[in-house]
């Protein structure tokens, strides 16, 4: 992509919010293009929405359960893009770009286990229910 072309996303108005749309489009499909993590966040967020609707989860609970899984996404997304930076600057062993990739990759791993917890905090007392019926 020519730099030029990103500037476009400065304009204002209808046109500028356009542009950064599309960039951002452009930013979650190179994500499940090249991030295998990616997709299995998105392959265990299908079956958790499943399984909530199987469970005939509350506004609140959806609430909840939306807001882990979307936190969960988007530290993934920084995580891609803190890597990405890393990898233009050097591809040489550093010991700063390994802090930064692991640290990035601790972030997403801290917001996944958050997320798990919050989720089987919510999902368990249902199966429990279900289970002593």
């Amino acid at each position: 992509m020519v730099y030029d072309e990103r500037n476009k996303s400065k304009r204002k108005g209808i046109k500028g919010i356009l542009y950064n749309f599309v960039f951002s489009w452009q930013g979650l499909t190179y994500a499940y293009m090249h991030e295998k993590s990616m997709w299995i966040h998105a392959v265990l967020s299908i079956i958790t929405v499943i399984l909530g609707l199987f469970l005939n989860l509350r506004g609140i609970e959806w609430l909840i359960i939306l807001i882990a899984l979307g936190a969960i996404l988007s530290i993934e997304l920084l995580n891609t893009g803190i890597e990405s930076v890393v990898d233009m600057v050097t591809h040489d062993y550093h010991e700063l770009a390994k802090v930064a990739k692991d640290t990035g990759s601790a972030a997403t791993f801290v917001a996944s286990m958050i997320g798990v917890i919050t989720i089987l905090s919510i999902y368990i007392p249902k199966f429990v229910e279900i289970c002593c019926k």
